[in-house]
C-alpha cells in the first residue's frame, strides 16, 4: 500500500521560511513525478511546484523565486523549501505522486503564515 506524509507545516511570521517534506512508502519512489498542491479556504487545490523523475523542475508563477522543491530518491522523500512566506500563502499543502499509471495523495499539512 502507497503512502505519502507530510510533515513540516506550523505557524510563521511574514517573511519567514518552513521546509515541507514528503515521505513516501509501499512503492519504487523514483518512478514518480512528484508535486506540492495547496488549497486555502474557499478555494481550488493549485499546483505549487513539481519535479520529474530527471530532476526538473516547474514553479507556480506564485511562487518562483521563494520556493524550491527538491527529491532525494535514495530517502524517497521530496522535499519544499519555502523562503519569504506571506500571509497568501496559508492553505493546506498535498504532496502528490503521479504517473501515467497512479496518483496518490498525502493527506495534507497545514502552513499559517501571520504575525
Amino acid at each position: 500500500q502507497v503512502q505519502l506524509v507530510e510533515s513540516g507545516g506550523g505557524l510563521v511570521q511574514p517573511g519567514g521560511s518552513l521546509r515541507l517534506s514528503c515521505a513516501a512508502s509501499g512503492t519504487i519512489f523514483s518512478r514518480y513525478v512528484m508535486s506540492w498542491y495547496r488549497q486555502a479556504p474557499g478555494k481550488q487545490r493549485e499546483l505549487v511546484a513539481s519535479i520529474t523523475m530527471s530532476g526538473t523542475t516547474n514553479y507556480a508563477d506564485s511562487v518562483k523565486g521563494r520556493f524550491t522543491i527538491s527529491r532525494d530518491n535514495a530517502k524517497n522523500t521530496a522535499f519544499l523549501q519555502m523562503n519569504s512566506l506571506k500571509p497568501e500563502d496559508t492553505a493546506i499543502y498535498f504532496c502528490n505522486a503521479a504517473n501515467v499509471f497512479y496518483n496518490y495523495w498525502g493527506q495534507g499539512t497545514q502552513v499559517t503564515v501571520s504575525s
